[in-house]
């Protein structure tokens, strides 16, 4: 009540984008940051591809399985009410995927009985809610699932391309591509377009674009980043903004702009916006130095799936 239009999200229909739909896009581009470092890191500790895939399998499908709860947390029918459901689904999300220190003996064993007590709690809740209401269920993935999906695509993507800018470059450029022919009708049906898009993956590639974009990000900050001369990583970015605030003028006759239809519209201005933002960012912290200013929220930056997750049992 009594808020801002513009603070708000539009509505399907509505060629606008509010302040909230930029913020979803805006974490899809720093997750994809990440992905480029985390992966390296993990070469880095000794892990093998094998290990690489699996730590990124399992990341994925406790994302998606995250989406798929708090989407299924409603219709609760009989003695568990839909807040007791919420707190019960947080507290197996914590059991189940918590990051459990390395231990031995008796902590060990601790620490697996409370992942495995997690898993039966959400098993529990699963069987319940078909029980004793609307069956579990995939009308959509969630915003924690649809995060899933771009972070295995755009890993699965790095694995293949590693630091390789020119690769990532090609890969940023297909990826875009194929968010702009799947919002179109570039490739008939009879051609294949369906097998081509992958239709099994949510959003028609707008999102994996914003990951992919961060990713792009990242490997252009690891090689021309420089302190002492900001300009040409800086400079860079700027490009790239205006370059994408070209294609979203271009496209904005053909599409709205709209988060809720992911439109290729809406991927350009928001990122028109992110890579400049990014280099201000690059210059306000890494060059000036200027961190301390960002300490208040810095535990949600650390935590924050956490911070994600909190308001399920504020609200409960």
């Amino acid at each position: 009540k009594n808020v801002p239009h513009w603070l708000m999200h539009a509505r399907m229909d509505e060629d606008m984008m509010g302040f909230s739909d930029t913020i979803f896009p805006a974490f899809l581009f720093c997750m994809g940051m990440s992905v480029s470092f985390a992966i390296q890191n993990r070469y880095k500790k000794g892990d093998n591809t094998l290990q690489v895939v699996a730590h990124i399998f399992w990341r994925t499908v406790a994302l998606i399985a995250m989406g798929l709860f708090s989407l299924n947390s409603g219709g609760i029918e009989g003695g568990l009410s839909h807040q007791w459901f919420s707190i019960l689904m947080v507290i197996g999300f914590f059991l189940t995927w918590e990051v459990y220190p390395k231990a031995e003996g008796t902590k060990k064993t601790l620490f697996t009985a409370m992942k495995t007590a997690g898993v039966l709690l959400l098993a529990f809740l699963v069987i319940y809610k078909d029980m004793n209401g609307k069956p579990f269920q995939i009308s959509w993935w969630g915003i924690l699932g649809l995060i899933g999906w771009t972070y295995a695509v755009c890993a699965g993507i790095y694995l293949f391309t590693r630091e390789s800018l020119r690769k990532n470059a090609i890969a940023w450029f297909v990826v875009v591509l194929l968010a702009v022919i799947s919002h179109s009708d570039l490739i008939p049906g009879e051609y294949g377009s369906r097998i081509i898009l992958l239709p099994f993956i949510p959003s028609d590639w707008t999102l994996h674009a914003f990951g992919m974009s961060g990713v792009l990000t990242s490997l252009l900050m690891q090689r021309y980043a420089d302190r002492e001369r900001p300009g040409r990583f800086i400079g860079m970015l700027c490009a790239l903004g205006v370059g994408m605030l070209v294609l979203a003028l271009v496209s904005h006759p053909f599409w709205i702009i709209s988060k809720i239809q992911a439109t290729p519209t809406w991927l350009f201005y928001c990122l028109a916006m992110f890579f400049p933002l990014f280099g201000f960012f690059y210059w306000l912290t890494d060059v000036k130095g200027k961190t301390n200013w960002f300490d208040i929220i810095k535990p949600a930056g650390t935590a924050t799936l956490t911070c994600y997750i909190i308001p399920y049992i504020w609200y409960a």
